[in-house]
């Protein structure tokens, strides 16, 4: 993928600078949302009444993304702006140049943090102990926090189709709570001792902790330094100490280093799951609740 810099990014949106924002009545708002899930979620909300692009690809990792004109031409005519936070758009600084060169800092041009609300879990690796983890939307009920304030933000932008929005976001949020539910229930029946998620990144605490899983990884943030033999050894080492009965390896991610655990180990990768990204379309977990019925039944089917 070719690389652009800030400066580019800034030029392309002087360029743009000069659009008009005026909508007819029965215009679509235009929002842009930094990932896939997120963009799911927003269409759900926000049904026929938005136009919706996505910034980071399907199946490439939001924590780092080099944004291109056509993004920086859709953030800039955006009436609205959804991202995670809680350190997920923070490599390299990506989104937050995005937005200074699409001129989104102001009141007039709104940039909603989905995850607010949300109760952080923090990084447990020396040295980064102050960063958020930020797969919050693996623990459904968060999930569900990231509808509200999406169906808030658009109403915000959008007050003619408030009802619009409101309905569309109860009819969602009760598909979620079921499948939260439904999770629960399954994944309670996995032997304590069985009940250890082992993942290439930490991506699952949130999960965890929802679903009354122990969890383990590789390395604990995707990073330039995911992978190492040092990691390798340390997974390995816990692996050793449990009875855990099978891994996992992400759809978003270079599955050998899981390969070489598998291998350390004699323990068998027994599916792919997502974190940071949806499936093709078309293709297995390509919504957010095919995504999440997904993981489940790979995960239990794993480690039973």
């Amino acid at each position: 993928m070719k690389k652009w810099g800030s400066a580019v990014l800034l030029a392309a949106a002087v360029m743009l600078s000069g659009c008009s924002n005026e909508k007819s009545e029965n215009e679509k708002i235009e929002v842009v949302a930094t990932y896939s899930i997120i963009y799911d979620l927003v269409k759900n909300v926000g049904g026929d009444k938005v136009e919706i692009h996505s910034l980071v690809p399907i199946g490439s990792n939001p924590h780092e993304y080099d944004p291109l004109p056509e993004d920086v031409m859709k953030a800039t005519d955006a009436d609205a702006v959804f991202y995670n936070g809680l350190n997920l758009e923070e490599g390299n600084s990506w989104f937050d140049k995005l937005m200074k060169s699409a001129n989104k800092s102001g009141d007039d041009a709104p940039v909603y943090r989905v995850s607010e609300g949300v109760e952080a879990i923090h990084l447990e690796s020396k040295g980064l102990e102050k960063q958020m983890d930020p797969h919050a939307w693996l623990d459904i009920r968060n999930g569900i926090k990231y509808v509200e304030n999406i169906r808030d933000g658009l109403i915000e932008v959008d007050p003619d189709n408030k009802e619009y929005y409101k309905k569309n976001a109860a009819a969602y949020i009760n598909e979620l709570n079921a499948l939260h539910e439904k999770t629960a229930a399954e994944l309670e029946k996995i032997p304590k001792e069985k009940r250890i998620l082992i993942t290439s990144e930490g991506a699952f605490k949130y999960f965890g902790k929802a679903y009354q899983m122990e969890t383990g990884y590789i390395w604990e943030i995707n990073s330039d330094s995911q992978g190492s033999p040092q990691q390798i050894k340390s997974v390995v080492d816990y692996i050793g100490s449990t009875e855990v009965p099978a891994l996992f390896v992400e759809t978003s991610v270079d599955p050998r280093s899981m390969e070489t655990v598998s291998k350390e180990t004699g323990i068998p990768i027994k599916g792919k799951v997502f974190t940071d990204s949806l499936g093709k379309k078309g293709e297995d977990g390509d919504t957010y609740i095919e995504m999440m019925k997904w993981n489940n039944e790979t995960i239990i089917n794993g480690l039973q």
